[in-house]
């Protein structure tokens, strides 16, 4: 297969995949079928099972998909700051604002998380790395480093980023219009509680 046609399958994946998301938000995951998907994305199902097994390797692609999409958001925020202050407030403002910003993303990634299990049986959600461990490890990584370099007083960085993680999960129950002033001021009021934690 050459360059070109490695593009098209990759495109047509991803296509099914934001499909799948789409479907899931509307129905959730026990309502979700590759029929649906199909429909969804305008293509057959035939096409759906020459990319995926089946549901359950598309959810997992899904899964994956999302969990990129989320890290890859808040990971270019944070890199634009300098100090552990500024990037510990940038991945708690983007964390929130990609709640808002792509409310179907986290809906899709919540009812797979809670609903597919590995081939252990085991649901993801209690999985020890799953995919959202990564932003899990960068955020452990930015208050560790604050702690090193004295910009942080000590504290316990798991207790600390379970906090953090909790109220950027937590601001899905919020109204999620991004010019909200209600979402703006959660967010803002979390920052300001982090830095007293931290500090």
């Amino acid at each position: 297969m050459n360059n070109k046609q490695y593009l098209i399958a990759d495109a047509r994946k991803e296509q099914i995949i934001k499909a799948a998301i789409e479907v899931l938000r509307d129905y959730g995951y026990i309502n979700t079928s590759l029929s649906k998907i199909a429909s969804q994305a305008k293509t057959s199902t035939g096409l759906i099972s020459y990319h995926f097994s089946g549901k359950e390797d598309l959810m997992n692609n899904t899964l994956l998909y999302l969990a990129e999409q989320e890290k890859a958001f808040i990971k270019e925020k944070v890199e634009k700051e300098q100090s552990y202050t500024g990037q510990l407030m940038a991945f708690i403002e983007a964390g929130i604002a990609y709640r808002s910003i792509k409310r179907e993303n986290t809906t899709a990634l919540i009812e797979i998380a809670f609903n597919v299990r590995t081939p252990n049986n085991v649901p993801y959600f209690r999985v020890e790395m799953h995919p959202e461990e990564e932003l899990n490890l960068l955020l452990e990584e930015i208050l560790t480093k604050g702690q090193t370099s004295k910009e942080f007083q000590a504290f316990d960085v798991t207790v600390v980023a379970m906090i953090i993680r909790g109220a950027i999960s937590l601001s899905m129950s919020l109204p999620q219009e991004e010019n909200d002033p209600r979402l703006a001021g959660y967010s803002e009021k979390v920052r300001e509680n982090i830095l007293k934690m931290i500090k």
